[in-house]
């Protein structure tokens, strides 16, 4: 990100990247952005989609451009509409409350290993209910799988290399080998029986408009995107809200206040509802976007910022640039939620989740969870950060987490009673 920040400085805004994949036009202005975001859907194909193909699959919504990502997209819609949302409110709670309860007074943790953990927990419940099974199976493939993803072999297919069964590339085509066995041995099973109210239930029983259904390779391709859209992700944003906020004891503090205010135990969609907390958040996700790149292959000429860009150039709104850009955010390198108080945001000046025809179908959810997590973990307990030392961001296969541990240490309880009724429940 750093580099794109020099690129920016030094050429101006738009400016061209070579890459192994072609030529990517970059803008980080507010108007660059709406043009590509407000751009027809059908300008736009995929770019680079062989870095992610053999992790999501073909058919993955991430994957898939003009038609018949419109088709698969108003299909999955209705899943993260904000009352089924609502409806996983007190299983954040819960989760979040379980582990905290869980780690030992005075020990450091890493926060993006402890926020994997909840995050994983979380979607996997989501996404396939509550068969203990079915969550237990795909917990342990998943995790192998995920362990066994490099940066590497994410971005260099060269590297895509059996080597006689061994190597990177070898031991992940095992794990997703094991993984893919899972997902289709519970897709048959749940074909078999009623397919139940979880996403996986919704994705089998959905039907397109002329009545034909998703193939189980499809069901499978839109699981495995969700979860990577959902999971590591939000782990990495959880673990920075974390770090920011131990980082700022007087931000900390008011976040508290606000959340005391809401007395006993109260529900997940009053914490939601807060206006510091989201705030919070937001800055979080402005100052550490996790997927600060969004990249599209152009089949038509676009105009952007004065340039014409050719068919066959490929072009991406950078997150990371507008997001400190100084003319929209004055003082961006500041951790200032109040920010989010004092004005509203453009959807081309405020970025997380990308935009367009291709915003991140979970940005509602991610939100909604952040709130819910972090504030079921600062409002029942109290943290202490283990190093002063600053942290930087680095690439996580997919996203941008954490380069150097963020480690905590649980200092006790708070003098408050628990955070949701979802985290008293949970035996704390």
């Amino acid at each position: 990100m750093g580099y794109y920040e020099r690129c920016a400085r030094r050429y101006g805004d738009p400016f061209t990247l070579p890459t192994t994949f072609g030529r990517l036009v970059i803008t980080g202005k507010p108007d660059g952005i709406r043009a590509i975001y407000a751009a027809k859907h059908e300008i736009f194909d995929i770019f680079a989609g062989i870095v992610s193909e053999p992790f999501l699959g073909p058919t993955s919504l991430m994957l898939t451009s003009g038609d018949y990502h419109l088709r698969n997209r108003r299909l999955l819609v209705p899943l993260f509409h904000g009352k089924r949302i609502q409806e996983w409110g007190e299983l954040m709670a819960s989760t979040a409350a379980r582990a905290a309860a869980g780690w030992p007074t005075g020990e450091p943790f890493v926060a993006q290993e402890a926020m994997t953990d909840v995050t994983a927990e979380i979607f996997l419940r989501v996404l396939f209910g509550d068969r203990e099974d079915d969550v237990e199976r795909l917990g342990t493939a998943f995790r192998e799988a995920e362990n066994a993803t490099r940066p590497s072999i994410v971005y260099v297919p060269a590297l895509r290399r059996e080597f006689g069964g061994v190597g990177p590339w070898a031991r992940f085509r095992r794990k997703m080998d094991r993984l893919d066995a899972v997902i289709h041995q519970i897709i048959t099973e749940r074909r078999q029986r009623q397919p139940g109210d979880d996403v996986l239930g919704v994705l089998i029983g959905a039907r397109y408009e002329d009545g034909g259904a998703m193939s189980d390779g499809e069901v499978r391709d839109q699981l495995l995107s969700l979860v990577a859209a959902g999971h590591e992700t939000l782990a990495s944003a959880l673990a920075w809200g974390l770090y920011r906020l131990h980082q700022h004891p007087e931000i900390l503090a008011r976040l508290r206040d606000e959340l005391d205010e809401l007395g006993p135990a109260p529900a997940a969609d009053a914490l939601a509802a807060l206006p510091y907390l989201e705030a919070v958040c937001n800055e979080t996700l402005r100052l550490n976007p996790i997927l600060p790149e969004v990249t599209r292959l152009l089949r038509q000429p676009l105009e952007l910022r004065g340039w014409t860009l050719p068919a066959g150039v490929a072009v991406s709104p950078m997150a990371s640039l507008v997001h400190m850009d100084e003319e929209v955010y004055p003082e961006p390198a500041e951790f200032r939620p109040e920010r989010f108080l004092e004005r509203s945001y453009t959807p081309y000046e405020f970025v997380p989740f990308g935009g367009g025809s291709h915003r991140c179908l979970g940005g509602a959810f991610a939100v909604y969870e952040m709130k819910i997590v972090l504030a079921t973990l600062v409002g029942g307990w109290r943290f202490a950060l283990d190093s002063a030392e600053p942290v930087r961001p680095r690439r996580r296969n997919f996203p941008f987490g954490p380069f150097e541990a963020v480690k905590l240490a649980v200092e006790g309880e708070r003098a408050v009673p628990a955070t949701t009724t979802a985290a008293a429940e949970a035996g704390r």
